[in-house]
């Protein structure tokens, strides 16, 4: 019976749905006999599990809202944005943190990992940092979360002499663009069941970040030209101008 339900909800029903259709055709068992059967059948349910965070058990310090919301900055390196989702991976979490330059909505940084944590963050920091060739007057905004207001991640930006810039508690606009940012690469590309491992995700996920949204898909913020192509035009200008100086 536990087998033949699984069937029928085309693997989406789960130990308590399973209990639930098995009482109701006269074959009552528990959700966690339903569980234990699951288990011995090696069957698992495709729906994925809700996620949550956990909460931090220290106020972080006080660091203002600087960017204020100002999306659209003059030149690359000038504002950068970061933020850390979730994606499922076999049977269990794996977060990824990305970091953008809100000039052309650019993804320059990015790792993934199974614990949302500073290093995580530090990892895609340093990635952006390096990769931009480590300029400078560079300012950083997110959300407040600890990954990004530890002590470890506060001594990063200092040492790369980055601002940094906290997005109000609880306020999903003050980051607006890295949430579209995951939006898109959930709705466009991560697939509804997620991934088999870690590596499968990281290589994929990749794929998205540096080949399809950086080269290929067009965005309306851009004027429908995609983040490469964008910067590409602002530096290609950048040298004409020190050329008619010159």
């Amino acid at each position: 019976m536990v087998r033949w339900i699984h069937t029928e909800s085309n693997g989406s029903a789960g130990a308590r749905t399973i209990a639930q259709i098995s009482a109701d055709r006269q074959l009552p068992i528990s959700r966690y006999r339903a569980g234990k059967m699951m288990k011995q059948l090696q069957l698992v349910s495709c729906q994925l599990p809700k996620h949550s965070y956990k909460k931090a058990q220290r106020e972080h310090v006080a660091i203002p809202n600087v960017l204020d919301r100002q999306f659209t900055p003059d030149k690359p390196n000038k504002v950068w944005v970061g933020g850390v989702t979730y994606i499922w991976t076999k049977n269990r979490w794996a977060y990824l943190a990305v970091v953008l330059d809100l000039y052309a909505r650019k993804p320059i940084g990015w790792a993934m990992s199974h614990s949302p944590d500073s290093n995580l963050t530090m990892k895609a920091l340093t990635m952006a940092y390096e990769s931009r060739g480590k300029p400078k007057g560079v300012m950083f905004h997110s959300d407040q979360g600890t990954h990004y207001t530890s002590v470890k991640y506060r001594q990063r930006l200092w040492r790369y002499k980055i601002k940094q810039s906290l997005s109000r508690k609880g306020n999903f606009w003050d980051n607006s663009p890295i949430e579209r940012f995951f939006r898109s690469l959930k709705t466009e590309w991560v697939p509804i069941t997620g991934y088999r491992n870690l590596d499968a995700a990281k290589i994929h996920i990749g794929n998205y970040i540096f080949g399809y949204y950086s080269q290929v898909r067009p965005h309306q913020f851009n004027g429908v030209k995609t983040p490469n192509k964008t910067e590409q035009i602002y530096w290609d200008n950048c040298s004409k101008d020190m050329a008619k100086i010159t």
